[in-house]
C-alpha cells in the first residue's frame, strides 16, 4: 500500500471536484475533516465521504469532524438534532454528579449513532480546556466547567460515549486553551503564567486523558515555557510538557494551519508545525492553492508519527450495539428536566 502523507485536509464543498481527487490521488492524506460547507442532505454526505477515500484508495481512512453541540455543531436540524453545549451538561453535573456524567456520554454515544451512517469515524471532541475568568469565549460555552476536575470527568464519559459507539474521540487543545484572552482563530494569544500553575489547573484533564489516542495542538504561546512559538509549532512545549509533563504519547494534529494565530505562509506554518513534533498537520479550508502550499512541507509519515497513525487505525473498536431509540430518549428527557 502506498505511504500516507502527515496531513489531513479538507474540500472545498459539497462533492469533490475533478482537481480535489486528483490532488488527493497524488498526495496521500491521512485523512479528512467536514465543515459546514460540506453539508447538504445525508445522501450527499455519505457520498462525499466515500468519495474521499476512494480517491486515496483507503477504506477505513479516518474522516473526522468538529461535532460538539452547541454553536460547534458541523451537521445541523434536520439532519441531526441540535444538541446542547458542553456547559450545558455541565449545569446537569453541578446538580447531580452521576446524572452530568451519563449525560455526557449519552450525547457522545448520540453523536456515534448520528456520524457513523455517514461513514464520519472520528470527533474532534472531548474539548478539555479550563477557561479562567475574563478568557475569549472561543471556548467559553464549549467547556464542561471552570475546574480541572469537572473538565477531567465530563471529558472521560464523552470521550467513552465515542468510544462505545465504534468512532474515536480528539481531545483539545492541548496542552490547554482555556487562558487564552484572544480567539485564535484571528490573533495570536499569550499566556503569562508560571508552568507550575498551568500544571495544577490548565494540564489537568490532557494528564487525566493522557491514553487516549489523538489529540490537537492550542495556537498559544506560554511565556513561561517557550515565548517564542505557539505550542502548535514549539518543540518545547510538545516534548517537555505534551510528552513528559502531561505524559501524551498518542497522534498530535495541529490546529487549523489556516487560523490566523499563527504567522508566516501556509507552506512555513506547515514546515513549523512539522519542526515543533506535531505527528499530523491539519488543514481545513479547502483552498486548493493553500493544500498546495501545505502539503509541500508535510513529510510521509515516518518513524513514531506512523507508529502512532498505525495505532490509531488498530484502535477503532465494534460499536456496543445499543438501542439508539432508547439512548436518545433517555437523553431527550434527561435533557428536558434539566
Amino acid at each position: 500500500m502506498t505511504e500516507s502523507k502527515a496531513v489531513i485536509l479538507g474540500c472545498s464543498g459539497l462533492t469533490l471536484t475533478p482537481e480535489e481527487v486528483a490532488f488527493y490521488k497524488a498526495e496521500r492524506p491521512w485523512g479528512f475533516i467536514l465543515f459546514g460547507r460540506n453539508i447538504a442532505e445525508p445522501d450527499q454526505i455519505s457520498d462525499l465521504v466515500a468519495s474521499m477515500r476512494d480517491a486515496i484508495g483507503r477504506p477505513d481512512a479516518p474522516v473526522m469532524i468538529d461535532q460538539e453541540g452547541g454553536r460547534v455543531q458541523r451537521i445541523k436540524p434536520p439532519i441531526m438534532q441540535a444538541y446542547p453545549s458542553a456547559d450545558a451538561l455541565g449545569e446537569i453535573y453541578k446538580a447531580d454528579r452521576e446524572k452530568g456524567l451519563r449525560a455526557a456520554w449519552l450525547m457522545s454515544r448520540l453523536h456515534a449513532f448520528d456520524l457513523m451512517k455517514f461513514g464520519i469515524t472520528v470527533d474532534c471532541l472531548p474539548v478539555l480546556d479550563v477557561p479562567v475568568p475574563g478568557a475569549s469565549n472561543v471556548i467559553g460555552n464549549r467547556a464542561y466547567g471552570f475546574d480541572p476536575e469537572t473538565v477531567s470527568l465530563m471529558g472521560q464519559a464523552a470521550a467513552d460515549g465515542l468510544k462505545a459507539g465504534g468512532m474515536l474521540p480528539v481531545m483539545k487543545h492541548m496542552p490547554g486553551h482555556g487562558r487564552g484572552m484572544v480567539d485564535s482563530h484571528h490573533e495570536l494569544p499569550v499566556v503569562d503564567v508560571p508552568v507550575d500553575d498551568l500544571d495544577k489547573h490548565d494540564f489537568v484533564p490532557f494528564r487525566a486523558l493522557n491514553k487516549e489516542l489523538m489529540a490537537m495542538s492550542a495556537h498559544l504561546v506560554f511565556t513561561s515555557i517557550d515565548p517564542d512559538a505557539p505550542a502548535t509549532t514549539s518543540r518545547k512545549v510538545i516534548d517537555e510538557i505534551i510528552r513528559d509533563r502531561i505524559g501524551f504519547d498518542g497522534l498530535l494534529m495541529s490546529d487549523d494551519t489556516s487560523m490566523n494565530a499563527l504567522r508566516g505562509t501556509l507552506g512555513e506554518r506547515a514546515a513549523n508545525i512539522v519542526a515543533g513534533g506535531c505527528d499530523m498537520v491539519l488543514h481545513c479550508n479547502g483552498v486548493m492553492s493553500e493544500m498546495l502550499a501545505v502539503v509541500k512541507e508535510v513529510p510521509v509519515l515516518s518513524g513514531r508519527a506512523l507508529e502512532r497513525a498505525k495505532a490509531v487505525e488498530a484502535g477503532f473498536q465494534q460499536a456496543d450495539g445499543g438501542d439508539e431509540a432508547a439512548l436518545r430518549a433517555e437523553f431527550n428527557a434527561m435533557w428536558a428536566v434539566a
